[in-house]
């Protein structure tokens, strides 16, 4: 059975500061590189984008709404054709920085409250899609397996790919659990290898956050628990 692990990388700025990145490039085989609007620059795009390579890690857009103050977090009301633009401008300034150092991006996973909200938004899971559309080449949507902006990308076409999540809780229906209510996010290691586990064969691609206390050990136990489980762990 196959299946990709992939981390949020390259989003520190200023006051946040996350992770341990170089060495989740050793554990992950996907990278979700922030696209410099909600965290990141264009040095630390160039830096993880390199490395990234040098590891194997393919490399993927992590777009959000443009919004620093609250990490991309917070749901932005954006008007559709506002954020198909903001969609393809980040797409293209990862793919910038992705080639000048010999890789490219290769797929597209929204980020925070922008991946929350095309579960369930039509107009910005559309507006997202679209940007998919007009891009130079077709690049795969990432995303929960439920979400509006997999359908409406299924159904133009694109490629699909259904994301799960090692390290957050899940609603009944699915969605994740919002990161302020308790117990949304698991920290215990073998929770998570346990919940990879159980996802496996039903996702093409597993999470683990950097920003999590204890990310690095976290994503280590996860991908001994896909190793021992006989997974081939692999970029889509």
């Amino acid at each position: 059975m196959r299946v990709d692990l992939n981390a949020d990388l390259g989003e520190s700025w200023q006051r946040w500061r996350t992770g341990e990145d170089v060495l989740l490039l050793d554990v992950v085989t996907s990278a979700n590189v922030c696209c410099g609007a909600y965290a990141g620059d264009a040095e630390l795009m160039a830096q993880t984008c390199g490395t990234a390579v040098e590891r194997g890690v393919a490399i993927g857009a992590q777009v959000g709404y443009p919004d620093r103050a609250g990490f991309g977090r917070v749901f932005v009301d954006m008007e559709p054709a506002d954020l198909t633009d903001e969609v393809v401008r980040q797409v293209h300034a990862l793919d910038d920085a992705a080639r000048a150092v010999g890789g490219e991006v290769t797929y597209v996973k929204p980020h925070g409250a922008l991946y929350n909200a095309i579960v369930h938004h039509e107009a910005q899971a559309g507006a997202v899609v679209e940007a998919l559309r007009v891009l130079d080449r077709p690049l795969p949507l990432l995303g929960l397996p439920a979400s509006r902006a997999l359908a409406l990308a299924a159904d133009a076409g694109l490629p699909v790919v259904r994301e799960g999540f090692a390290d957050r809780a899940y609603t009944t229906d699915g969605r994740l659990v919002p990161r302020g209510e308790p117990g949304a996010v698991l920290h215990d290691p073998a929770d998570a290898g346990a919940q990879a586990l159980r996802l496996l064969g039903t996702v093409d691609s597993l999470c683990v956050h950097s920003d999590s206390p204890g990310a690095l050990h976290l994503a280590r136990a996860v991908r001994r628990a896909l190793d021992e489980a006989g997974a081939v762990v692999a970029a889509p």
